[in-house]
């Protein structure tokens, strides 16, 4: 798996390559990026803020037409090729990396367009398992590419629901809407902050001499799944009990701390404190991208290293490796924050880091995780990229 420094040329000129000689034609390329959440975690299913950015990660997607009514798919990534009929790609999540394939197709179908058969190649650069969301840059650059065979457009907002739902309804996560977003909206150089409500985002620019380094703990614990569904259930669980003090809340968006605190008593205390973590987490939100605004790099910082806390103590979705690598960022020169970045449960962290610092940064990281850990985490230095388009 190839890192950003494999140059998207390269890349591009590679998978024409491989395009030609399985099917013999000239391909369209797509491509769509994974993101990584600089703060504003678990809110986004909670109808909340969340601060992602774009990656210099991207999963690609060659494609034809074909003339009859199969998408024959090879993904480079699994070293395998399937044919997926489009009058039967009905039925529940089979567990195979084509459920995103199958899922984009059958939703686009079932909204109400009419595809045509495709030869796809994809290739995925974003790391699987990281929390980097390798699924809906699969989804989103598999939606322009149908889309392109087939002859139609779709705005990009329409082009994000469709992959959300295709998640839910084909993969079987329920999924927010901010992974997909991200994917579609991305600009390069900034962050976008986005209200899961309303959908409005603001674009915030990420200062030059700041790099976003992502470190991957290398490890993801296996009740991630679940965990995330029951921290799910909670937050539901919470805004039913405090409904009928606060009959106009929808979801935990429209509550507030003073509001949570006076009604504690009717909340189970793990219940509390998951809500107590959603309302903070937007607050902090709200808080980092005024700082980001004003170019308060070390109140940014804080609040990313105040959501780690949250989310270790109050939402518990992090873990021993994680809360390593937070700690050992904490000590490192030119870090403004950092604070695990995705689910949980493993996967990565994000810090902002001083770019002239970064490489001291990477060193010191990687030599005392593995002396803590016996891992060597991977390190990828990043800047915020471009959203989903053809190459």
């Amino acid at each position: 798996m190839p890192g950003p420094v494999v140059s998207c040329e390269s890349i591009a000129d590679s998978l024409t390559e491989q395009f030609q000689r399985s099917y013999g034609a000239h391909p369209k390329i797509f491509r769509a990026p994974g993101r990584v959440n600089l703060i504003g975690e678990h809110t986004d299913y909670n109808d909340g803020f969340v601060m992602p950015a774009a990656i210099e990660f991207y999963t690609w997607v060659a494609a034809s037409r074909r003339a009859d009514h199969v998408l024959r798919v090879h993904s480079d990534r699994f070293a395998e090729t399937i044919d997926l009929s489009l009058d039967a790609l009905a039925g529940p999540p089979r567990k195979h990396w084509s459920d995103f394939i199958r899922g984009v197709a059958a939703v686009l179908q079932a909204t109400g367009h009419t595809l045509s058969g495709a030869n796809l190649v994809t290739y995925g650069q974003v790391p699987l398992g990281a929390g980097l969301s390798s699924s809906a840059s699969l989804e989103v650059s598999t939606a322009l590419a149908l889309m392109s065979v087939s002859n139609f457009e779709l705005p990009p907002l329409d082009l994000v629901r469709i992959c959300q739902r295709a998640e839910h309804e084909y993969v079987g996560t329920r999924c927010g809407i901010m992974d997909q977003f991200i994917a579609a909206f991305g600009r390069a150089g900034h962050a976008l902050m986005l209200d899961c409500r309303s959908l409005d985002y603001n674009l915030l620019p990420i200062p030059p001499d700041v790099r976003l380094v992502i470190c991957n703990t290398m490890v993801k614990h296996e009740l991630a799944a679940g965990e995330y569904n029951r921290r799910r259930a909670d937050c539901e669980s919470g805004v039913s009990a405090l409904r009928p003090h606060l009959p106009h809340i929808h979801a935990l968006r429209d509550v507030t701390l003073a509001d949570l605190e006076k009604h504690r008593n009717d909340l189970p205390e793990v219940v509390h404190r998951r809500c107590r973590h959603v309302i903070g987490e937007n607050q902090r939100v709200l808080a980092a991208a005024d700082a980001l605004r004003s170019g308060k790099l070390d109140r940014f910082g804080q609040l990313m290293f105040e959501s780690h806390r949250s989310l270790r103590d109050d939402y518990e979705v992090s873990c021993r490796e994680l809360d390593l690598l937070v700690e050992l960022a904490s000590a490192c020169e030119g870090v403004y924050g950092a604070r695990m970045t995705g689910g949980g449960f493993g996967g990565c962290t994000v810090n902002l880091v001083r770019s002239d610092a970064v490489d001291r940064f990477q060193c010191r990281i990687k030599e005392a995780y593995e002396k803590g850990t016996g891992k060597i985490p991977d390190v990828y230095v990043c800047s915020a990229a471009q959203g989903a388009g053809a190459w």
